[in-house]
C-alpha cells in the first residue's frame, strides 16, 4: 500500500468509531481542540511565521499573503469557531421521516455521516481547523491536504488537534494531514475511492475545476466566486457605493468578494461619482467596458473579454454599464459562477424578479455579498460554499456533511 492508502485506511477505521461516538464525546473533543489551540498557540504562530516569511520571499501577492497570515486575534476567532460548532445541534441520528406502511413496516430515515471526507485547499491555515471541527461534529473522519505555502502551519495545527483528540478518547486519525504537498499526492487523493467517500476542493477556480475534471471520488464543488453587484436604476446610490466598497474591499481575496459591478445606464454617471472615490481609497484597479470607461476616464483601464469571467482575488474590479435589470440578470447568469449575486434597488418588483431569475446559491437585495458565510448564516464554521445544485448548495455546515440511512422495523413481514 502507498503512504496515502495507509492513511486512508486508518481514517476509514477511525471514522467508524467516530460515527457512533455520540454528541457528548464529540463535543468534549472539540473543547479539547479549542483548549489546546489556545494554550499552545505559540507553536502554531511560530510555524505560520515561517510560512509567511517564505511566502514573502517567493513574492506572494499581498491579498493571498493576508489569507496565509495568522495572528493571536485570528487564532482566537478560529477557537471561537470551534466552540460555536460544539454548541450547534448534532445532526447525526436525527430522524427526518418515520411512517407506517400498509403492511405494518415502520420505515424511517435517519441522518448519518458521509464517512471519510477529503479536503484539498490552498494557503489558508484556518481551513485546517474549520474543516476538522465540522467533520468531527458531523461524525466524519477527514483527510486534509493543504497547499505548500502553509505546510508548516498545517503540520503544527494538525498535530495539536490529533493530540487533543486522543486526550478526549477519540482516535487521532479522525483528523489527518497529507504531509507531502507534491501534485502527485493530490492526484492520488482524487482517486482514493476505497477509502474516501467525498472530496471537497477549497481554493481558486483552477484548483476546483481540476479536481472536478480529474477525480473519480465524488466531488462537491465549492468556492468559485465571480460575484456581481448590480446597481439598479431605482437604487439608493449612496447605499450602493457603500455596499460595493464593502463587497470588493473588505477582504478581496475571499470567494464572496465582488469581482464585477453592473450599473444601469441612467444612473451610471451619478453612481461612479460616488463609488470611484471610495474604491480609490484602496487603489482598486477598474477594468471598464467602453461606456463606463467614457464616464470614469483616467482612473480606469479598458476591460478585456476575459475580465468578465475573472476571479481576481485582489483589488481589481470589472465595471460594466447595462441597459436595465434584464440585461444585468442575463449577464450574471452567463458569467457568474453560481456563488453570490446582489441587486441594489428600492423597487420591490425588480428585487423580486432578480431573486427569482438569478441562478446562484445566495442572492441579495441591498446587502453585501460578503455575508455568504457559514458563521454569518448561523451555521457556525463552514467547510465551503457549494456552487453546485445536488445535495448541498451555499454555505456548507453540519447538515450538509451528512447523508441518510433508512431504518426499517418489522414483525416478520416478507415480500410476496
Amino acid at each position: 500500500m502507498t503512504v496515502l492508502e495507509q492513511q486512508g485506511k486508518r481514517a476509514k477505521t477511525a471514522g467508524r468509531t467516530l460515527a457512533i461516538a455520540g454528541t457528548a464525546k464529540k463535543n468534549a473533543a472539540l473543547e479539547a481542540i479549542a483548549r489546546t489551540l489556545t494554550e499552545r498557540q505559540d507553536e502554531w504562530l511560530r510555524a505560520n511565521a515561517e510560512d509567511v516569511a517564505a511566502a514573502k520571499e517567493a513574492g506572494m501577492r499581498p491579498a493571498m499573503l493576508d489569507r496565509l497570515t495568522l495572528t493571536p486575534e485570528r487564532v482566537a476567532g478560529i477557537v471561537d469557531g470551534v466552540r460555536q460548532v460544539a454548541a450547534l445541534p448534532d445532526p447525526i441520528g436525527t430522524v427526518t421521516k418515520m411512517e407506517t406502511r400498509p403492511n405494518g413496516l415502520i420505515i424511517g430515515r435517519r441522518r448519518v455521516p458521509l464517512g471519510v471526507i477529503a479536503i484539498i485547499f490552498e494557503a489558508r491555515p484556518n481551513v485546517t481547523v474549520d474543516a476538522a471541527a465540522l467533520c468531527l461534529k458531523s461524525g466524519n473522519a477527514c483527510i486534509l491536504r493543504g497547499g505548500k505555502e502553509a505546510i508548516r502551519s498545517n503540520r503544527a495545527v494538525a498535530e495539536l488537534m490529533r493530540t487533543a483528540l486522543e486526550s478526549a478518547g477519540l482516535p487521532a486519525d479522525c483528523v489527518s494531514l497529507v504531509q507531502d504537498t507534491d501534485h502527485a499526492t493530490a492526484e492520488e487523493l482524487m482517486h482514493l475511492t476505497e477509502y474516501v467517500d467525498v472530496l471537497i476542493p477549497r481554493g481558486g477556480a483552477g484548483l476546483i475545476r481540476s479536481v472536478a475534471r480529474n477525480a473519480s471520488v465524488p466531488v462537491i464543488r465549492t468556492g468559485e466566486g465571480v460575484c456581481h453587484v448590480y446597481i439598479d436604476r431605482d437604487a439608493d446610490l449612496d447605499m450602493g457605493a457603500k455596499i460595493l466598497y464593502n463587497a470588493k474591499c473588505s477582504r478581496p481575496s475571499v470567494c464572496n468578494a465582488a469581482e464585477c459591478v453592473l450599473v444601469a445606464e441612467n444612473v451610471a454617471a451619478d453612481f461612479f461619482q460616488k463609488a470611484v472615490p471610495l474604491l480609490k481609497q484602496k487603489n482598486v484597479e477598474l477594468r471598464c467596458d467602453p461606456a463606463s470607461l467614457a464616464l470614469i476616464g483616467g482612473d480606469a483601464a479598458a476591460a478585456q473579454e476575459s475580465d468578465w469571467d475573472a476571479e481576481y482575488d485582489d483589488y481589481i474590479l470589472a465595471v460594466r454599464v447595462v441597459r436595465d435589470a434584464e440585461e444585468a440578470i442575463a449577464f450574471i447568469n452567463e458569467h457568474g459562477t453560481g456563488h453570490s449575486e446582489a441587486i441594489i434597488t428600492n423597487n420591490y418588483f425588480t428585487a423580486q424578479h432578480f431573486l427569482d431569475a438569478v441562478d446562484a446559491a445566495a442572492v441579495y437585495v441591498n446587502a453585501s455579498t460578503r455575508f455568504t458565510d457559514g458563521g454569518e448564516f448561523g451555521l457556525g464554521a463552514e467547510i465551503g460554499i457549494s456552487t453546485q445544485k445536488m445535495h448541498a448548495r451555499g454555505p456548507m455546515g453540519l447538515e450538509e456533511l451528512t447523508s441518510c440511512k433508512y431504518v426499517i422495523y418489522g414483525e416478520g413481514q416478507v415480500r410476496e
